[in-house]
């Protein structure tokens, strides 16, 4: 209590001395830059500090905090005192371990389990019709693709604000870049969870192209980017015009002796009052290029100068990346890679005229040389057929490929040896030597043949489908059959050597190899040949055979084909069975067996002939990725030399067509017509590509 007092005597000395000082202020004190009260009168004035403010506090361990005792005396000040609540004993309890606690989750009432009901509603577009954008709209738009509900109306807000952007997009994609777009969502009346969504688009006026300008470095000649560049003046600005026609840019240039071209960032300045936009497109064609040589690098299948033998431009000719492009596809199309790409590199050698050479820098990543194939099918009069081969492609680099093969089937046993050189020293000439052994039972003939020829030839694949083909070659034939003997009306075994040369020329005008819709085809073979039995006979197997294509609409096309065959030189009873001509089946006369046409022995099986004529006439009806065919064919096979056009057998039928990416996938069946006895009801025949 003494420091209690002491206190308050010190702030009732302030009060008084703030009074005195208060009152000895004159009214209206002078102004004067000297204190009211000097420092060391104020301080004079100050009464002095209680001594026990300067002692030391007492220890902490000694404070009393309870409360004070009571005494008879009053205090001097009244304190409130804190009401005393009684603690909980439930707080002194321990806490129960993590053990008992019940983690289960409650089961959901009936109440919680209800899903809420899905918000419906009804789109209604407005302005872009006019415009042609209401069905691009629609296949863009999020509430459409929403199927008309949403879980909640925030949701349909959601999509509406997507709407609401995308069909400002579209607008300005096509040249109206004043457009707005606005969505409104409403509640239909009486009928709660139903919503109807109005996007209204106001698409304005649409702008133009003003002045079209092409900035940069001028080409030679002159003016290559502006002619590149598809815009006209007065067109509207639709962006996928635009866009198109940079592309354009970017290809042709690089076909026009510019490698290196960059398209830079367009700039189309608008003007709101005539709604006209300037399109300037800054082109950068940099240097004009020559071809140079070839580098590669990488898992190397072949070297560079192979490389060369696969390109189709030499060095010096003007750049031209449709070129390099082809020569990317013959690359691939040796099936020697996993990966290979082909691109310009400059080398900063001049040329005399100005240009640049260019290298043509191969990244090669050969795949895996060997394979395996198997193939297993039916046919109509020549029964199952099995085949298995094993190949290394790159045996004998470059592209000298090796290859084992057998085939095992009804009619036929045999094994071959195959060495296969693609592109030898030029692009698309073909080096095969084949040998192959043996036997074949055919209701013609049956036999034991052992084979060894050569073939040098430019064909058709169905990457590069050509315009000319040729093919020359030799072979060696032992063979041993057994040959119906008109004399005798009976069969017996004989062995015929035979030696022959291949000459064939082939001309194709149609649009596709394996599935034409337009043009025509021509094909020439000879083959002069040397029979060592009984003494040595010559003769010449001749064959000539054409095929047309029109297209009667968009959907139907009618397709004919011919085919002319003869042998002189030779009787039919001195020729092997197996070097004479046969016909029907599936590539022949369909409706028929396997070589079926023709005369016949005393049995009924075939016993070939020296000439043929077939005829084929074929509508067909393609609807998305399928076909329907309706096909008439003919044909006869005849002792004479030369076909005589008589006693013509006919088969009728129909097919299927499945279209894919490598050609339609082919299913027939066909019946002849005037059927004789031995000859069957109906054929059918499965294959890739048209019949012809």
């Amino acid at each position: 209590m003494a420091g209690r007092k002491s206190t308050l005597a010190i702030a009732v000395s302030m009060l008084a001395l703030a009074a005195s000082a208060a009152a000895a202020l004159p009214a209206d004190p002078p102004e004067t830059d000297a204190p009211i009260v000097s420092d060391r009168e104020f301080e004079a004035a100050l009464p002095p500090l209680d001594a026990e403010l300067g002692a030391p506090l007492e220890p902490i361990e000694n404070f009393d905090a309870g409360l004070p005792p009571a005494t008879d005396a009053a205090p001097d000040v009244a304190l409130p005192q804190p009401p005393v609540v009684p603690l909980d004993p439930a707080l002194a309890e321990p806490l129960p371990p993590l053990a008992t606690f019940d983690v289960t989750t409650p089961e959901a009432s009936p109440e919680d389990s209800e899903e809420a009901p899905p918000v419906r509603y009804t789109l209604a577009i407005e302005g872009l019709k006019d415009v042609g954008l209401q069905g691009r709209f629609r296949d863009l738009s999020a509430l459409e693709q929403g199927d008309n509900k949403a879980t909640n109306g925030a949701m349909v807000a959601a999509r509406a604000r997507e709407d609401e952007a995308l069909a400002v997009r579209l607008l300005r994609s096509e040249g109206y870049y004043d457009g707005t777009a606005v969505v409104a969502i409403e509640q239909l009346p009486d009928q709660p969870g139903q919503l109807r969504v109005t996007v209204t688009a106001a698409p304005g006026e649409r702008y133009n192209l003003g002045e079209i300008a092409v900035t940069g470095p001028e080409t030679v000649p002159p003016g290559l980017a502006r002619e590149a560049l598809p815009l006209k003046t007065g067109s509207p600005i639709v962006a996928a015009e635009v866009e198109g026609a940079e592309a354009n840019v970017a290809l042709k240039l690089p076909q026009q002796g510019y490698p290196f071209t960059q398209i830079g960032q367009r700039d189309v300045l608008l003007d709101p009052v005539t709604h006209i936009g300037d399109y300037t497109l800054p082109v950068d064609p940099g240097p004009r290029a020559r071809f140079g040589g070839f580098t590669t690098e990488g898992d190397l299948a072949f070297d560079a100068e192979h490389v060369g033998v696969l390109s189709r431009f030499e060095r010096g000719d003007l750049y031209d990346s449709r070129k390099v492009d082809d020569l990317r596809e013959a690359m691939v199309a040796t099936s020697l890679f996993s990966s290979v790409s082909a691109e310009p590199v400059r080398t900063g050698e001049q040329a005399e005229d100005g240009t640049e050479y260019v290298n043509i820098l191969v990244r090669q990543d050969a795949g895996p040389p060997r394979a395996l194939t198997a193939t297993a099918g039916y046919a109509t009069g020549e029964g199952f057929r099995v085949e298995g081969a094993w190949e290394h492609r790159n045996l004998f680099p470059p592209e000298g490929a090796l290859r084992f093969g057998a085939i095992a089937g009804t009619q036929e046993q045999s094994a071959r040896a195959t060495f296969r050189r693609s592109n030898a020293g030029k692009r698309d000439r073909t080096v095969v030597v084949n040998l192959e052994a043996g036997r074949r039972d055919y209701p013609a003939y049956t036999g034991y043949t052992a084979r060894l020829n050569g073939l040098i030839s430019r064909e058709s694949t169905p990457i590069w489908q050509k315009r000319w083909t040729w093919a020359y070659g030799a072979e060696l034939i032992a063979t041993n059959e057994n040959a119906f003997d008109t004399g005798l009306l009976a069969r017996e075994r004989q062995t015929y050597f035979i030696g022959g040369l291949t000459g064939q020329l082939g001309y194709d005008a149609s649009d596709s190899l394996l599935d034409p819709t337009k043009g025509f085809r021509l094909l020439g073979r000879v083959n002069p040949e040397v029979s060592l039995n009984d003494g040595t006979r010559p003769y010449v197997r001749n064959l000539i055979e054409g095929s047309a294509y029109f297209p009667a609409s968009d959907s139907i096309v009618l397709a004919g084909r011919v085919r002319f065959g003869s042998i002189s030189g030779i009787d039919r009873d001195d020729l092997a069975p197996s070097r004479r001509l046969y016909a029907g089946g599936g590539g022949s006369v369909r409706g028929f067996g396997y070589q079926e046409l023709g005369p016949k022995d005393l049995d009924n099986n075939p016993i070939g002939g020296r000439s043929l004529n077939e005829f084929a006439l074929e509508a067909r009806y393609r609807f998305g990725n399928y076909g329907v065919v309706g096909f008439v064919d003919a044909g006869q096979v005849y002792s004479s030399a030369l076909p005589q056009f008589s006693n013509l057998r006919y088969g009728v039928g129909v097919g299927g067509r499945f279209y894919t990416n490598f050609g339609p996938m082919r299913l027939d069946v066909a019946m002849p017509i005037d059927r004789q006895p031995g000859e069957s009801k109906f054929a059918v025949y499965i294959s890739i590509g048209q019949a012809f």
